[in-house]
């Protein structure tokens, strides 16, 4: 059963991402939403546990928030793929299930 987990909460105001990472399963997706998109930036203390989570499991950015928080699209992970709201609701619907870390 395949499972969609959002995370909307920056990585530095709580531990959402590692509860998170902790729950994936090999067929698990993971959606950055709201601050959650600081996660996925480059040279962070966060940066190595997003990179070695993108060989198990599929992560994605949402970059309209990435946008509204003044983030550098090139600043992203190499290989995190960088959505919009379609793909957004795409994913939803490709999944089973959707799991919200808040």
């Amino acid at each position: 059963m395949s499972m969609l987990h959002t995370v909307n909460k920056s990585p530095f105001e709580n531990s959402s991402i590692s509860s998170c990472l902790a729950m994936c399963t090999n067929d698990s997706s993971v959606l950055f939403i709201e601050d959650g998109v600081i996660s996925v930036m480059k040279s962070t203390k966060f940066s190595d546990l997003i990179m070695d989570s993108l060989s198990k499991y599929k992560i994605y950015a949402l970059k309209p928030d990435l946008e509204a928080r003044g983030l550098s699209l090139d600043n992203v992970i190499d290989g995190v793929e960088i959505v919009g709201y379609d793909e957004f609701v795409d994913l939803t619907t490709e999944h089973d299930s959707v799991q919200s870390w808040l």
